[in-house]
């Protein structure tokens, strides 16, 4: 699958549910409504569109949320996405995760075929840890990522930098993740979704500043290392991880631009930044074959757009795009 501007599709984020275990102050409102169950594809229909896309020329899947493990059966959709590594048509199946049920799901997931995940995790204070998710619990996280490094997952952190919140804990980030064998990568908040007035302009924090400061304290050889997705990599010299940043709206990263992001309700997104989508739910359910679904996903993708419209300013408090970063999976 090629796009518009020459810019080969392999990449599909698949958001498998919208719901959420924790309420992440920069993702979602508090009281969030969620979808009714009957707007939700089956597992073996994300199954069938996973697959088609895998059949189209995408090589890596990410299943995100929401929270994935939250999803009933959840691991019956990983180890059936499993078949597509064992046959060599997919050349990762990776998951983002609050890191809540790892704990429980950490051994069959790696059986399953995963081999690295990403654990979004902001703060290692634990009073903090629970302001910021507003229902989380920082000890259930951390015994989740003893059972992922026990079961030989690759782990990475995921750390969104927010100003008067976390800014404060980034040498400490660096330094924790260096002794646990974690990547880390820190993102800008991205303007998705009604939060509360002025909330999103208060917590943009430039990873241009977050670079500097910790550039005073450590050594950051830049690196070509890319693992599909849009963060920029440098290995840490006194810890020997890899740093990444992921930066929106400082540098925009649309060019090389791969992937496409899947809803729980079919509704393909070509870029996290725009409004327009793709209903692949009615193709899907149309007919059991996928003579309607493949033409529906070549369409989409011939419209994927050259890039996103991330603005934060005072002109500009207010959400680029009104959905919820939980909705397609950040």
């Amino acid at each position: 699958m090629i796009d518009p501007y020459g810019r080969h599709i392999s990449y599909l984020r698949v958001s498998v549910t919208d719901r959420c275990d924790f309420r992440c102050l920069y993702c979602m409102a508090e009281d969030m409504t969620f979808l009714p169950k009957s707007e939700v594809l089956t597992l073996e229909e994300l199954d069938r569109l996973c697959s088609a896309f895998v059949r189209l020329g995408v090589r890596k899947l990410r299943l995100t949320g929401g929270e994935p493990l939250v999803r009933r059966n959840i691991l019956s959709l990983v180890r059936a996405l499993g078949r597509h590594l064992e046959s060599g048509a997919l050349d990762e199946l990776t998951l983002t995760t609050n890191g809540s049920q790892l704990a429980r799901y950490a051994a069959e997931l790696k059986d399953a075929g995963v081999r690295r995940i990403n654990v979004s995790l902001d703060t290692l204070d634990p009073a903090k840890f629970t302001a910021i998710t507003r229902w989380g619990k920082l000890d259930k996280v951390l015994e989740g990522l003893d059972a992922a490094k026990r079961a030989g997952l690759q782990v990475k952190i995921n750390a969104v930098a927010l100003r008067g919140v976390n800014d404060d804990e980034f040498d400490g980030l660096v330094r924790w993740c260096g002794e646990q064998g974690f990547d880390l990568v820190f993102i800008e908040v991205m303007p998705l979704g009604e939060i509360g007035a002025d909330a999103r302009l208060d917590q943009y924090l430039p990873l241009s500043m977050v670079r500097a400061s910790l550039q005073r304290r450590w050594t950051l050889d830049e690196t070509d290392y890319r693992t599909g997705g849009p963060a920029r990599y440098y290995v840490v010299r006194e810890t020997g991880r890899r740093l990444g940043m992921i930066t929106p709206l400082t540098h925009n990263f649309c060019e090389s631009c791969n992937r496409v992001r899947l809803t729980c309700t079919g509704t393909l997104f070509m870029c996290l930044g725009q409004e327009d989508a793709a209903d692949l739910r009615a193709p899907l359910r149309l007919s059991e074959s996928d003579d309607l679904l493949e033409p529906a996903i070549r369409a989409a993708i011939a419209r994927k757009p050259k890039g996103h419209d991330f603005v934060i300013d005072r002109r500009h408090n207010r959400p680029a795009v009104s959905r919820h970063m939980s909705v397609t999976g950040g």
